[in-house]
């Protein structure tokens, strides 16, 4: 690799890191009580909103892996054992799968600590806040 390349290589990993910083988000997922990485109840899709009360009351839930855990795997939300999140599917009208859109619960089934929005399959989360 020539000067030139390494130069730009380490350029690059500096900006990607200052663009991590600027927006709050960081290996571990957004930073706590950034108001951009929230979603109120409010402005969920309604099937989101649905979903969500459906959580909260305990089912049912119209998909059979509605309620299995979550691996956090992409580790975007904050570090737990496994088995503390479990999954939802929020249905997108249309759609002949389940879809991209999920929430994503940690803690106790219908009383939980947090839970998280994705529209993209996980590859970004929104915390939820009523």
């Amino acid at each position: 690799m020539g000067r030139s390349s390494g130069i730009k290589l380490v350029l690059t990993g500096f900006l990607l890191a200052l663009a991590c910083v600027s927006t709050g988000v960081g290996a571990r997922g957004p930073a706590s009580g950034d108001a951009a990485m929230t979603v109120s109840v409010a402005e969920l899709p309604r099937q989101g909103a649905e979903t969500y009360r459906r959580i909260l009351q305990g089912g049912p839930f119209p998909y059979e892996k509605d309620g299995t855990v979550f691996g956090n795997r992409e580790r975007l939300l904050p570090a737990h054992k496994r088995g503390y999140y479990r999954e939802y599917t929020v249905p997108t009208p249309g759609a002949r799968t389940r879809g991209t859109r999920r929430i994503v619960c940690g803690g106790p089934p219908t009383t939980p600590d947090a839970c998280y929005y994705t529209a993209d399959h996980y590859a970004s989360f929104r915390r939820i806040v009523p």
